[in-house]
């Protein structure tokens, strides 16, 4: 049985939702995705890692590419056969705790004074 959070969006709710909300994301063969560049493997490794925490405790998983100066993120949920709620969602989370700068929001935490962070700006 389909939940309403697994209601597969047509393509125009799509286009729409990642304009408004998901600004760096695309839609692309049945899946929205993103592509963050990276510093070197370690970087890719350490946001893959943190992917890959949201995406268990989610119990929604994401295919996720590797590559030396990047990682890829494709989302849709399997069981309904398109992206859904649940796609935007854990893509939401993604790009808060990805996008996250140590004290960019005035906070006590500061990051490491030589290393700018892992993940590019684009």
């Amino acid at each position: 049985m389909t939940t309403r959070h697994e209601q597969v969006h047509s393509a125009d709710v799509i286009a729409t939702r990642l304009v408004d909300d998901l600004g760096r994301w695309k839609y692309d063969d049945g899946a929205i995705c993103r592509t963050y560049k990276t510093k070197d493997w370690r970087a890719t490794l350490l946001a893959a890692g943190a992917v890959a925490h949201l995406a268990e405790a989610a119990w929604h998983h994401p295919e996720m590419i590797l590559n030396y100066p990047s990682l890829e993120i494709r989302l849709n949920t399997h069981s309904a056969g398109g992206v859904t709620d649940k796609d935007f969602e854990l893509a939401s989370r993604i790009e808060a705790v990805i996008g996250w700068r140590p004290g960019a929001d005035g906070g006590a935490l500061e990051g490491t004074p030589e290393d700018v962070g892992y993940i590019l700006k684009d």
